[in-house]
């Protein structure tokens, strides 16, 4: 009898401890969101300069950029993938754009979008391929990809610039240019997230896209077509890195070999912080919004509060690792949870 009110209390003690954490995944928007507002607090107690709109002018148009790419990949890291690439993708869109720019001045910037996109597509197609079809693990199918797609990059521009007295004006006007009184970038940024939030709740790819995540096994035997689903999750994350590009250098007015490089890890931080299970099967919009958020305040703050560089790196991989732990944790928590409410 004593051993089995000992064994009830322990019980009654996990289930307890795993609905807290269960109860944390609920509320991790919201305390995202209360961190981010404790931080800009302490930034403009610090530097008065970091409300003005300039700066939040430029802070908010970075973060566009920052937050359609982490949407893509949030997509791929659902799905137990990842993509390394995207900052290459990028870099390789953005070039072939802007030397076509540079050309015929008087293309039209939709036109340009609409190339960048294409290019981009083309690359994710490729890497879906590579790991939906031949079987190549998506880090390194990704990392492969990166270089090649790098390498053409230098390729093709010789090594050379191409800076803004080489494109036209309309080009460079898209990331200063607004519609509807809102900056362009982020107009774009919001019409993708609105795509993507009907995307993802209600169709059945994007029931589809969580389920293989989730359990790929179950998801085959249900008749899932995991190539299709991978193949659609690598080409949108391109699509997207291929538009990024074209918004990257309008918005820097320069198209270089080493562009973005390395903007993967940011991306895939944003994704981290935001809730995105590295696992997959799991992850939702609004935090990758506020993980994307997150990163552009830290960014554009911690130089204004003259915080050394080196520190800067620092203070970011000490807040992806608490979120990753933080993740870990509650991830555990709901799953014990489940496993619990089974068991009764």
């Amino acid at each position: 009898m004593a051993e089995t009110a000992v064994e009830s209390s322990n019980e009654l003690q996990q289930e307890k401890k795993a609905s807290k954490l269960a109860a944390i995944s609920k509320f991790r928007e919201l305390g995202l969101l209360a961190f981010i507002i404790l931080l800009c607090i302490v930034v403009q107690i610090k530097n008065p300069s970091f409300m003005t709109l300039g700066n939040l002018t430029d802070m908010i148009t970075n973060t566009a950029i920052l937050s359609i790419l982490a949407l893509g990949m949030m997509l791929v890291l659902i799905t137990r993938g990842i993509d390394l690439s995207i900052g290459a993708t990028l870099a390789l869109s953005g070039m072939l754009v802007a030397q076509t720019v540079s050309v015929y001045s008087g293309l039209h910037p939709l036109l340009a979008i609409l190339m960048g996109i294409g290019i981009g597509t083309v690359c994710g197609v490729t890497i879906g391929f590579l790991v939906s079809k031949i079987g190549i693990l998506p880090i390194i199918a990704t990392l492969a990809m990166m270089n090649i797609f790098r390498g053409m990059t230098y390729t093709i521009s010789d090594g050379q610039w191409i800076s803004s007295y080489q494109m036209s004006e309309s080009f460079v006007s898209i990331a200063t240019s607004s519609i509807l009184g809102i900056n362009t970038l982020v107009f774009i940024a919001i019409i993708i997230y609105i795509i993507a939030f009907y995307f993802i709740n209600h169709t059945r790819t994007g029931r589809q896209i969580y389920a293989v995540g989730s359990n790929p096994e179950s998801a085959k035997v249900s008749g899932i077509n995991q190539t299709k689903i991978l193949v659609i999750v690598y080409s949108i994350m391109g699509g997207l890195a291929g538009l990024s590009g074209v918004l990257w250098v309008s918005k820097f007015a320069s198209a270089q070999g080493d562009t973005a490089s390395g903007f993967e890890l940011t991306v895939i931080a944003a994704c981290i912080l935001g809730g995105v299970s590295i696992a997959g099967g799991s992850g939702k919009i609004s935090g990758v919004i506020l993980g994307a958020v997150l990163l552009g305040i830290m960014n554009n703050a911690l130089p204004l509060m003259n915080v050394s560089p080196f520190w800067q790196s620092a203070i970011q991989g000490a807040i992806i690792l608490f979120a990753v732990i933080v993740n870990a944790l509650v991830k555990r928590g709901v799953d014990r949870n489940n496993l619990l409410r089974r068991k009764i």
